[in-house]
C-alpha cells in the first residue's frame, strides 16, 4: 500500500488547480525553470501514525508555498487565504486505498525573499486518514 501522503498530495494538487484561479495550473510538486509567477509548490510532507490500536490511522502534515513577484505582499496573502479556503474542512478523495477523515488548517506565515522581489506564504495543513 503506497504512503497516504501521495494520496492527499494527489487530492490537494487536484482541488488547487481546481479553485485557486490566481494561479490557473501552475500548483507543482516540482517547479519547472522560468514558470511565471505566482504559483503553488506542493511542498513537504510528514507522516505520523496516530497510535490507536482500533484503526489504521495516519496524520499527514502537509507544507504549501505560494510564491508571488507582484509588488508587495498582497497577491500572495490573497493567494494563500483562496488555498486556506479550498481546503480547510474540504472533503478531499484519496482513492480506494485510504479513507479520507479530516483536513485543517493549522498556520500560514508570510515571508519577504532575499532577492526583494518575491512575496512568499507557507501554509501548513493537517490531514487524518485510515485505511480503506
Amino acid at each position: 500500500m503506497a504512503d497516504p501522503s501521495l494520496a492527499l498530495q494527489g487530492a490537494i494538487n487536484t482541488t488547487l488547480r481546481a479553485q485557486v484561479s490566481a494561479v490557473g495550473n501552475r500548483v507543482f510538486d516540482e517547479v519547472p525553470q522560468n514558470v511565471a509567477f505566482p504559483y503553488i509548490e506542493l511542498g513537504e510532507f510528514q507522516t505520523v501514525d496516530d497510535g490507536a490500536q482500533c484503526i489504521d490511522a495516519v496524520e499527514i502534515y502537509a507544507t504549501l508555498h505560494v510564491w508571488s513577484r507582484a509588488p508587495g505582499q498582497v497577491e500572495a496573502k490573497t493567494i494563500a487565504g483562496a488555498v486556506r479556503g479550498a481546503l480547510h474542512e474540504a472533503e478531499l478523495n484519496l482513492g480506494s486505498a485510504w479513507q479520507f477523515l479530516e483536513i485543517a488548517h493549522q498556520d500560514t506565515r508570510y515571508l519577504k525573499d532575499p532577492d526583494g522581489l518575491t512575496s512568499h506564504a507557507v501554509l501548513t495543513f493537517r490531514a487524518l486518514t485510515a485505511a480503506a
